[in-house]
């Protein structure tokens, strides 16, 4: 639909496993050695597992292409099957034709008889017999155990039967199992299939775009990055991510696909959850960086209230301020390891910031005024802080409780109130 408006020849990102469209990338080209050693490694069992749509059948169909012509394949593409099942379907595939039963249907001894008959006239005629089961992690315990009986059909030098088995990551954690250790040691050869990294899936997208017809980049930088974060570097979710966004571009007139495209596509595609994680990284380094500004603020607000106040009150504020920090600071842990850091320096800095003025307050003696010559009386008060407080009478009631704002009352185990005379100003008592 699209190819005319790139200048293509054909659309290049269909999932069809097109042969003009091979990538072979450095673990493609790993496990398709590992699939050629062991048909000439001497027979047993070969491994291959990979995420869905990693490359698993591209593999094979490379190495059924490379595979010598001396060779007899059988391949079974599927394995939900009974064990008498799947030896008829063996038979099938190597062109085995049993003896019928006298009584009865064919039981799994008269297919294995067969093949064992079959594999030895292959054998005498200098030619190799593999077996590919796909989805291999679909396989029943016993349907296991009796590929493994057929591989113990064996010469001095080799086994007559190479089974290579092809599979999701399940197939690896199905053949540790215990009951199949017997099977886990004949396998001479494993290989995990990696998903592509990043600039290999670069790499891809321009392959598929020089195949189709056009070395020119369709897709800017950014959104070659985000499709590799979205598609975490699986070659078929490359495809369908890759495939909508150029219908989406050329629905929208764009000759060149965006980062804005590639998300609209993916939430097509995949659903808003993939969207979604790949912007998660961004958002989390977002609300460190503003969690760790909110703390640093609010520590410099603090160790300003305290330096203001001094004294008495400064000791309070520091309180106020360890319990605001740590407070503030199990909120940020709470958003990752970077908020939590960076809580943690905020409490430091406060911390330091709110102790200085406590500390000059109460270690540093403050020189006494020298009397004037001449003391002018005062008539009143000069502040609220020279108003002199009285103890209530015994059998007053308690006085009403004042706001915020004004000073706390004397309690009952402080010194009495002093005379306006002798109470020194908080603004005469600093040296001019």
């Amino acid at each position: 639909m699209y190819a005319r408006f790139f200048g293509l020849t054909h659309e290049p990102f269909s999932i069809a496993p097109d042969p003009r469209y091979l990538f072979m990338s450095k673990r493609h080209r790993e496990a398709l050695a590992h699939l050629l050693y062991g048909v000439g490694g001497g027979g047993g069992f070969v491994l291959l597992s990979g995420e869905i749509g990693a490359g698993k059948t591209t593999v094979c169909r490379c190495f059924l292409e490379q595979i010598p012509e001396n060779t007899n394949v059988a391949y079974i593409f599927n394995p939900k099957l009974t064990v008498i099942e799947l030896l008829k379907a063996v038979c099938d595939e190597f062109g085995v034709k049993p003896e019928p039963p006298t009584h009865g249907e064919p039981t799994a001894t008269t297919y294995v008889d067969a093949l064992n008959a079959f594999l030895l006239q292959a054998h005498g005629a200098g030619r190799n017999n593999v077996l590919i089961i796909d989805e291999a992690q679909n396989l029943s315990a016993d349907v296991l155990e009796q590929l493994r009986l057929l591989t113990n059909l064996e010469t001095s030098e080799r086994k007559l039967l190479q089974i290579i088995l092809i599979g999701q990551p399940e197939l690896r954690a199905l053949v540790a199992r215990p009951d199949l250790e017997q099977l886990a040691q004949r396998v001479i050869a494993r290989f995990h299939l990696d998903a592509l990294t990043e600039a290999e899936t670069d790499q891809y997208i321009r392959h598929r775009l020089a195949v189709a017809g056009t070395h020119a980049n369709l897709f800017d930088r950014a959104a070659a990055r985000r499709i590799y974060r979205l598609t975490r570097g699986v070659p078929r979710r490359i495809n369908l991510l890759c495939d909508r966004a150029m219908l989406g571009a050329y629905a929208t007139g764009q000759s060149r696909i965006s980062v804005g495209i590639v998300d609209k596509a993916a939430r097509e595609v995949f659903g808003g959850a993939d969207a979604s994680r790949a912007a998660r990284p961004f958002t989390q380094r977002t609300v460190a960086l503003a969690t760790g500004g909110m703390l640093l603020g609010g520590a410099g607000i603090v160790a300003l209230a305290a330096v203001v106040l001094g004294g008495d009150r400064a000791a309070s504020t520091r309180g106020v301020a360890a319990s605001a920090v740590a407070a503030s600071a199990a909120s940020g842990a709470a958003s990752g390891a970077r908020s939590a850091s960076t809580a943690a320096a905020g409490a430091s800095a406060a911390s330091a910031a709110a102790s200085r003025p406590a500390a000059a307050a109460s270690g540093v003696e403050r020189p006494a005024p020298r009397p004037a010559a001449n003391p002018t009386p005062r008539r009143g008060p000069a502040s609220a802080a020279d108003t002199p407080r009285r103890a209530p009478p015994r059998n007053s009631p308690a006085p009403a409780p004042r706001r915020a704002s004004a000073p706390a009352p004397t309690s009952a185990g402080s010194a009495p109130a002093l005379p306006a005379s002798a109470a020194p100003s908080s603004t005469s008592a600093l040296p001019r």
